[in-house]
Order: structure tokens, then sequence, then C-alpha cells
């Protein structure tokens, strides 16, 4: 629909929206400007130390409103908007500087040396800027973190303190010996100790630009000017303390440089990747991070042993800086070890809890049961275990997809939460299977209340994001005692759910020691069936179907029996379940297929000219009707038999169909094309809805046996009998009455202009060998 919407616009010249500000691209010659800046940071260079005097002033100042500008330019033009925060800090630090050159070169005495009180008025501005700065390049490192407990601010500030003890060491106490002044010198050494944390933090941005294989020159524009401005305001340091001679002309030359690099950097396209999250973290610490936490560490014990103390200021200030730094070496232990604690919580937790609902999984409910069970004896409690399971759970995943399906568990999970006692424990042990334990005194009702108030609370709509969904549930109950085995209970209450399953879902059913012995011969039966294809042990049996009108055999229905060895003839009303179940069905439904097919082929054959052509009805299961390649097996059968697809009929149930609907519909769907005839088998004891039946692309109606029991005695089901057959009339569908026994059944229906019928009266299964033809 997009598309043809598109297409609409673009034929009547429609003009289509600007693209969202986030996908813009950046300016065209954002490229070429920001290495045009970078070389202009070289030539300032060479110019403010060996170019003509009178140019160098006017050409300092024009360094750095240019580079202003271009931090600025790049913050509202490149940026990123939702990531123009760092950017915008960078630039008001940019303009804080700015006005500390203009108050340095405006008001007298600002900017001699050595330093007068006029010195602390640019600093004003200049102090701020860094912070600023400072903060900018935090909240780049900060948005680009993938990992959180990674103590990038942390080994920053201990860089910073070990930085700061060194500048107090050679800096400051010497200036303030030989100059005075002690606030200016004070004021001076707290740059080259910014700068510090500066070059500190925008390395651990480009560690993790490294870590992400991110080639960003933005980046490498921004580490070349904070190492310039760290040497400018180091050797400012020095010429302002009377250490030795420094080049004012120099200085000035390296801030200049420094705020073009910086331009550049803002400017350059790549400067985006510097604020977006880095999915890829360097989980150990670098050679370099880790030399940089050294020295920090290592620096002022050993300035501390070599350098003496010059008096009581001198000692006290060492004093707080290396407090200073044991405490933040102390903070950084403390959190890495929360952090390691968080991990391995987190670690037990996604070991011991589900990660989509975060109820408890079976790991955890084995451990908690076997808790329970020393308690349960010392307090003569009984351990229960409500096993819960969706029903036709896989329709709603068919229908509207798996991201619903697990926003259903979800919301099964929270009401289930929210409706047991705080001592009880709500798990998800797998796909759409909950379990609730409960401890309870013993000979108590508890479970069975809990059950029949959850089997309510799911006849309330769960609210989705697609509207109001209805899903009912499965409940199998057992119990024990303080000698409960968790995973036992655990069986016993599933084997339960599946009585309750089999009883017609929506129910909860109690376990007994009878279940268990059911499971058993279910599970050797399970056990024998696999194989008996192959080793010949399945067969089939055809019963006629008769046209009432005339009394010919119509065709037949195919059944499949089997007979093991040891086991001797088993019902299909045993083995059929076991096989649909298990998927087994599929195999043994195409085989079936195949057999009756190649069987009604060899009939036809034998038939005289002119006599009526038989049919063939099988039974399709509900796992055949999911699988989509039934219909490749049916063309297949009609291609190697080369039966005429109408003489093939396949039998169909009510309940089958509404399993899955959908696929269903699909499959019957691709049947109908094919030509074969649908049949609805067993009708009125499934859902009996017209409009459903409407729906299904069907030929034939099969009534069940039930409804013909007591017909032509005047029963209570010959007005039903007469309702579908009148039905059946107006849709044009042909019916087939099953379970005919007697005359008196036979010669009512014929009356009542039914078209076909099946049963004892006419012929009991039988093998191919022993079927009469008539």
């Amino acid at each position: 629909m997009t598309r043809v919407l598109d297409a609409e616009r673009e034929r009547a010249g429609t003009e289509f929206p600007a693209a969202p500000p986030d996908q813009r691209p950046p300016p065209r010659h954002a490229r070429t400007a920001a290495w045009l800046l970078a070389a202009a940071a070289t030539i300032t260079v060479v110019f403010l130390t060996a170019g003509p005097q009178p140019l160098r002033a006017p050409l300092n100042l024009a360094g750095f409103l240019t580079g202003t500008a271009a931090i600025g330019y790049g913050a509202w033009r490149v940026a990123v908007p939702a990531d123009r925060a760092p950017w915008r800090h960078m630039t008001a630090a940019a303009g804080l500087f700015l006005a500390g050159l203009i108050t340095r070169i405006v008001v007298p005495g600002a900017a001699v040396s050595p330093p007068t009180p006029m010195a602390l008025l640019p600093d004003v501005f200049v102090v701020p800027g860094y912070l600023m700065a400072a903060y900018a390049f935090a909240g780049m490192l900060r948005r680009r973190r993938a990992d959180h407990d990674d103590p990038a601010w942390v080994d920053a500030v201990l860089v910073g303190a070990g930085s700061a003890f060194l500048a107090w060491t050679y800096l400051v106490a010497p200036s303030i010996e030989r100059v005075g002044l002690p606030l200016i010198q004070f004021a001076n050494s707290f740059f080259p100790v910014i700068d510090v944390v500066l070059v500190v933090l925008v390395v651990l941005v480009a560690q993790l630009a490294l870590a992400g294989s991110s080639r960003a020159p933005a980046l490498w524009l921004f580490v070349l000017g904070a190492a310039l401005l760290f040497t400018g305001d180091l050797l400012y340091s020095i010429r302002d303390g009377d250490l030795a001679g420094v080049p004012a002309d120099l200085v000035d030359a390296l801030y200049s440089a420094a705020f073009l690099l910086f331009g550049a950097g803002c400017v350059h396209p790549s400067m985006r990747t510097l604020t977006q999250p880095q999915q890829i973290m360097v989980r150990t610490l670098s050679f370099t991070r880790t030399a940089l936490i050294a020295a920090a560490m290592l620096g002022p014990v050993i300035v501390a042993i070599v350098e003496p103390i010059t008096g009581f200021v001198d000692g006290a200030v060492r004093v707080l800086l290396c407090s200073v730094l044991i405490l933040t070496v102390l903070f950084r232990v403390v959190r890495s070890n929360n952090s390691r604690a968080r991990a391995e919580n987190a670690i037990r937790r996604r070991a011991t809890h589900d990660a989509l609902t975060d109820l408890p999984n079976r790991e955890l409910l084995s451990d908690t049961i076997g808790a329970w069970s020393g308690q349960a004896v010392a307090e003569q409690q009984e351990i229960s275990l409500l096993f819960l399971d969706l029903d036709r759970f896989k329709m709603v995943n068919d229908h509207w997809g798996h991201q619903i399906g697990d926003e259903l568990l979800c919301a099964v999970a929270g009401r289930l939460s929210a409706h047991v006692r705080s001592t009880d424990l709500v798990a998800r042990i797998g796909g759409d299977e909950f379990v609730i334990a409960l401890a309870g005194p013993s000979h108590s009702i508890l479970a069975e209340s809990v059950a029949g108030r959850l089997l309510a609370l799911f006849e309330q709509p769960f609210p989705l994001s697609v509207g109001d969904v209805v899903v009912s549930a499965s409940i199998g109950v057992a119990k024990a005692g303080g000698t409960a085995e968790a995973l036992e209970l655990i069986r016993d209450a599933d084997t339960a759910m599946y009585k309750a399953k089999g009883s017609g879902r929506n129910a909860y059913a109690l376990f007994d020691t009878s279940l268990r012995e059911d499971l058993k011969d279910r599970m050797s039966l399970e056990q024998a069936f696999r194989g008996a294809l192959e080793r010949g042990e399945l067969y089939a049996t055809y019963q006629p179907i008769v046209d009432l009108a005339t009394g010919e055999v119509d065709g037949f229905e195919t059944l499949m029996r089997w007979e093991h060895p040891e086991l001797g003839f088993i019902s299909p009303l045993r083995f059929i379940p076991v096989a649909e179940e298990t998927g087994l069905i599929v195999d043994a439904g195409a085989w079936l297929l195949r057999e009756a097919a190649g069987c009604l082929a060899r009939w036809r054959a034998q038939r005289p000219p002119g006599a009526r052509a038989l049919h063939m009805s099988v039974n399709v299961s509900v796992r055949q009707l999911r699988d989509r390649d039934l219909a490749v097996v049916v063309r297949e059968v009609l291609a190697e038999t080369g039966l005429p697809p109408d003489a093939l009929w396949l039998e169909i149930t009510e309940s089958g169909v509404m399993e899955d609907i959908e696929t269903a519909l699909a499959t019957l769907a691709e049947l109908h094309e094919i030509g074969v005839v649908m049949a609805v088998d067993d009708f009125g004891t499934g859902y009996s809805s017209l409009s459903y039946l409407n729906r299904l692309p069907v030929d034939i109606v099969k009534l069940d046996r039930s409804f013909i029991n007591d017909v032509g005695q005047h029963g209570a089901n010959e007005s039903i009998v007469r309702a579908v057959l009148a039905m059946a009339r107006e849709l044009d569908l042909r019916v087939v009455a099953e379970g005919v026994e007697t005359e008196l059944q036979r010669d009512w229906l014929r009356d009542q202009a039914c078209d076909l019928a099946q049963g004892w009266l006419f012929g009991k299964p039988l093998r191919a060998a022993e079927t009469v033809l008539a």
C-alpha cells in the first residue's frame, strides 16, 4: 500500500516531505572545512612563533574567533539534534574562553608576566570554561559508554588528583616561593590539572572508539587539541611562576591551534559517532589506562619521598591531595566490588528465573519444593502443585505472531502472580506452561480452591496490543507430604493437566495413582507404535457406503487398524490419540491414503463397463491438516494411482478444523483446488456452527451415529436429523448417515431422502481381500 501511495504522489508531482532531522546527512562541505581548519592550526603555530610581530595578536584573536565559530556551527548544523547537548556545552566553553581572552587583551595588567592581581579577572571566565569543556567530554563518554559500570569518571579524577599533586609540588609551591601571590599561582596551576582530566576523558572516548572499530577523525582532532591545550597551560604556568623563560607567543600559538583543532573536530561529519552508544565494549583495562592509573598512584608516593615538605601549608596541601587519591582508589575498589556482586547476582537470577516473564524457572521451583519438604514434615503440611497449560496457545502465535504470544505470556504471569499469596511460588517452566506451588494444611482443599479461582480469572480477557484476547487454561493438581520429590511432583501435576485437557479443556483435574499407570500404559503404547508401520503391523479395513435410493455400494470408508505381535489387536480409540499427539499419525495417515487409493484403483479396474464408479473415503487427522505437505501427498497419490480427484473423499472433523482454523482453511482450499471431495465427519458432535460450515469447502456431511440410534421410533433426534437434511439440501450438500444397524433406521432415512448410509447393516469393516464389491 505504501508503494502504491508513493507512486501516485510521484505521478501527481507531489513533493515528498523532508527527511526527519535525525536522518539528514551532514552539510556537503563539512569534511573539507574540517581539514582546512586543521591546516589553519598548523599555519597559526608557524605564524605566531616566527611571523611578523604586528600580525601575531590579530592572528591569535582570529584563530580563537574562527575556532569558536566552527564549534558553534558543528553543534547546530552537523550534530544530530538528539545528541546536541555535549556540543552545546563545548560551544559554551569556547565562548567562556573567548571572553577570557578578550578580557586579558582589554583589561590593563591582566596579561603581564609575572602576573598582577588583575590576572585573576580573566580567570572568572576561563575556569568555568574548563569545567564546561570537561562536562562536554564527560557527556560524550556517558553517551558512548555501553557498560555503565565502567569507572571512566573515577579514573579521570584519579589521574587528575595525581596531576594536581605534581603540579602543587613542582609549579605552585615554587612559584609562590619565588613570586608570591599564592591565589594567582594556585589558579594558574589549576589549568594543567584540568587539562589532564580533559586528556584522560578524550582518551577514554578514543578507547571506546577503538573498541568498536570506529574510525572517527574528529576524535583524533580533539585528542591533538587537548594535548596542545595542556602543553600551552603547562608552559603558561611555568612562565608566570618565573620557573623558566617561555615565549608568550608560543603559548598563544598553542592556545589558538588548540581552538582551531576543536573547531575542526566539531565540523567533521565523524563527530556524530562520538555521541552514539558503543555496542562493543573493552571488558579489561587497556595498557594505556592501567599505566595512567599506576602513574597517578606511584607519582605522589615517589615525590613525597624525594621532595621534602617546605612548610605547614605545603604539608597540608599534600595530605589533602593524598587523601583525595586514597579515597578515590577506595571508591573505585568499592564500585568494582559492587559491580562484580551485581553481575554475579544477575547471573544467578538468569539461572533461576525465566528471561521473558522474570518468574522462577524449573530449577528454582525444584529447589523451593525441596526446601519446603523439611518444613512440611515438621508442621504437618502438604505441598500442592498446580500445573497450568494455556489452551490452544499455538493459535495465538499462528494468528498474531510470537511477539503477541510473548505479550500474552507476560500478561498471564502478571495475573497469576497478583492472585496468589505472598508465600506461594509462581513459576514458568517452559512454553505456555506455568506451575504454582502451595503449602497448606494436610487434607485441605486449598489447591482445588485456587484452581477454581484461576479458571474464573481466565474468563476475563487479557488486554494486549492487538485488543482484548480471551484464552482458557487446563490445570493439573498434585499433592504430596514432606517426602515429596520435586521432579516426581511436577510430573504428577503434568499428568493431571493432560487429564484435564482430555476432559475438554478449561478445567482442572486431580492426580491419582491410576493416572500414573495410565501414563505408563500410554508411554508403552507410544513406544510400541513407533516402528509399527515399518514392521507391517498396520493394516487397512474397508466399510461400504451405500446409496439409500438404489441400495448399491457407492464407495468405502477405509479405517486404520493395528495388530501387535504381543499385545494383539489394539483399539483405534487407544492408539489414534497417541499417534495424533506424537505426530506419528502424519506418516501413518499418508500410508493409509496410499494404501486405500491403490486398493480403489484395483477395484475400479476390475469393475465391468457401465458399473457404478466407486469412491474411497479416508480420514484426515488434525496433525495432517496442520501439515502443509498434505496437498502434495494427495497430488502424488492421484498421479501414482491414476484416480480421478472426485473418487477420493477426505473426511475431517469440526473440532479438528477448529484447532487451528486459519491453517486448516488454507490446507482445505488447496485440497479443494485439486478436486478431491471434502466431508465433515461426526457432524453434530463438535461446534456445529453453520457459519463455519459455510466457510469450509465441503461437499459431504456425515451424521454422527448418536443421532441415528433412535430414528424410526419417534425418537427425540428425528427432528434434528430432519433439520440437518433440510439444511444440507439448501447448501447443496450430500448426507451420509453413520451407524445404521437396523432396517427400520434404513427405511426411515430413505423416506427422509437421506443420500447415503453406512453401518453394520450393510457390512462391517473388513480387509481388502474379504471385502465384497456389490
